[in-house]
């Protein structure tokens, strides 16, 4: 009898168990036959790389640089946008992954390998950059210049494999899942982007809560290796060789039968609201990624952050893009209009930098660290709404215009707005201390306020944009603006 009660209880379990909705359990509809969750979860191990790389060039070495290294914001700022305005070109790596066959019959393998060796090639170059332009290491003016141009290509090497890396991972992945449970893959692939930043942030803090230059260049090498391992062991046995290049059911078109490009644009941008949609895209990306380059330098600088606390602002943002990932999708199936969520978005965005602005005269570090999880929640906002915003706006020449259109607007905003914001701060900074600009604008803390003040100009821009294209009360409206199979799902997130 007392044997018989571990299997009552079990029995018991495990029809409690069975009755539970797939609905709570997190991605549990993104399984099916040929791509069970084992295989799915190690498929997702290339987004967690690159969030590593993402919490590392922008989070970590952001600060480092500018602060203990002393270089210019607006050197940094170059070296982090670049990445960015390459953003546009992985249409041609998609692309080039759909029609490429290579000798062993894979199309997609062959782009993730070269995206990893990209990314551990830049993080190993950039230990000896760091070291040639250490204060400390006493080196000719010719071994600087070697260093600030080894850090620049650096930086555009990972770039340039984050981008290639993700690109086919995803592609890979679209190609492994049902058309049935490819929306959810992908967005378990874009939530474990963000676990990737969230967990690489919280270790770098670990590792450099006593920061030394030494410890600094064995983190980015470990870096460096974690990618190189992760990758390889996500991409194994993943793409079967000898793989269709197309889908049965799709048209096979000649190519003296496609339209120009030019015609295909000019009728996506006749359609109402897609010019002044683009032009509230690009106010607002610019407008949240401005910060990315003097937020942690403003912490270390003016708060007194450490190297270990700066560091784990990412983990911090980057949990506020997690939870608007969640609100939106919960939201949005209601029906909720995806232009007046934006607006939220960009609601929270004015709140966020009020509190970073207002959490220098405070002294307060809570309050500043309130204000970055607040960006993340309002830039995650944002971001969301207007990618289902564009699927939304395609027409019957298919999604990749319209979502080309979005991933360009995004990045070449979010790259341009990073390259101002570190030169805006260097500008105001030495305009200050020669005393240009009065007694009160020479403190330190003046130069990164006008970039957050820029910034809060940029939103109520955003506001003035996107106000007319908010549904008014009372009008008909579709609740699913996009089909429902896509609904958030991101299967087409340029990133």
């Amino acid at each position: 009898m007392k044997a018989s009660l571990p299997a009552s209880l079990n029995t018991r379990l495990a029809r409690q168990w069975s009755r539970l909705s797939p609905d709570v359990m997190p991605f549990a509809d993104a399984v099916s036959a040929s791509l069970p969750m084992s295989r799915l979860l190690r498929l997702a191990l290339f987004q967690v790389s690159v969030g590593m790389a993402y919490a590392l060039l922008v989070g970590t070495l952001n600060r480092v640089m500018i602060l203990e290294l002393g270089l210019s914001s607006w050197l940094v700022a170059l070296m982090v946008a670049l990445p960015l305005l390459a953003a546009p070109f992985r249409a041609v790596i998609g692309h080039r992954s759909d029609t490429h066959r290579s000798l062993l019959g894979w199309r997609r393998v062959p782009y993730l390998w070269l995206g990893t060796l990209l990314q551990f090639g830049g993080l190993a170059i950039l230990p000896f950059s760091l070291i040639l332009l250490s204060p400390d290491a006493g080196v000719s003016v010719a071994a600087q210049v070697v260093g600030h141009a080894a850090a620049l290509g650096a930086f555009l090497l990972v770039g340039a494999g984050m981008q290639t890396t993700q690109t086919a991972g995803l592609a890979l992945a679209t190609d492994q899942a049902t058309p049935e449970t490819r929306p959810r893959v992908v967005a378990m692939m874009y939530v474990m982007l963000l676990l990737g930043m969230v967990g690489a942030s919280g270790l770098f803090s670990l590792v450099l809560a006593s920061y030394s230059p030494t410890r600094l260049v064995g983190v980015v090498q470990g870096a460096a290796v974690a990618t190189l391992l992760l990758n390889l062991f996500a991409l194994w046995k993943q793409e079967p060789r000898g793989a269709r290049r197309a889908q049965p059911d799709e048209p096979d078109t000649p190519p003296a039968a496609r339209e120009a490009f030019s015609t295909v644009w000019a009728r996506y941008a006749a359609q109402p609201k897609t010019l002044r949609f683009l032009v509230a895209l690009a106010l607002g990306t610019a407008a949240f990624n401005m910060q990315d380059i003097v937020l942690e330098p403003y912490g270390g600088e003016i708060l007194g952050l450490s190297v270990s606390a700066t560091s784990l602002l990412t983990a911090v943002m980057a949990l506020g893009s997690a939870c608007a990932f969640l609100i939106a999708t919960r939201v949005l199936r209601l029906g909720f209009d995806p232009y007046r969520l934006a607006a939220a978005g960009v609601l929270v965005g004015i709140v966020a930098f009020s509190a970073v602005v207002f959490a220098a005269p405070l002294g307060s570090g809570l309050l500043f660290r309130a204000g970055n999880f607040l960006i993340g929640l309002g830039s995650g906002l944002f971001a969301l709404c207007t990618l289902v915003i564009a699927m939304g706006l395609k027409q019957d020449d298919g999604a990749g215009l319209a979502l080309g259109a979005w991933g360009a607007v995004q990045a070449t905003a979010g790259g341009v707005a990073v390259g101002l914001g570190g030169t805006l701060r260097d500008a105001v900074h030495l305009l200050g201390s020669q005393g240009w600009l009065g007694e009160a604008m020479s403190e330190p803390q003046v130069a990164y306020s006008v970039v957050y003040h820029t910034e809060l100009a940029l939103l109520f821009a955003t506001l003035v944009a996107i106000g007319p294209l908010v549904r008014r009360h009372g009008r008909p409206h579709d609740p699913s603006p996009v089909p429902h199979q896509q609904r958030l799902g991101l299967a087409e997130f340029p990133g």
